[in-house]
């Protein structure tokens, strides 16, 4: 599973350890979160992440 990266503020969404504090479990792709996801740190949405290599 790919990390991804928010371009707001540098949060990168780690799909090996979720969000725990927003409900987001350990082993969830970044593609299964909830549209209304927003970046833990910043508030940005979704769309607003790159892809890390």
């Amino acid at each position: 599973m790919s990390k991804y990266e928010c371009t707001v503020c540098g949060y990168v969404y780690n799909p090996e350890d979720g969000d725990p504090d927003n409900g987001i479990e350990p082993g969830t792709a970044f593609e299964n979160l909830p549209e209304d996801w927003v970046c833990p740190v910043c508030g940005a949405t979704k769309d607003q992440f790159e892809k890390v290599a």
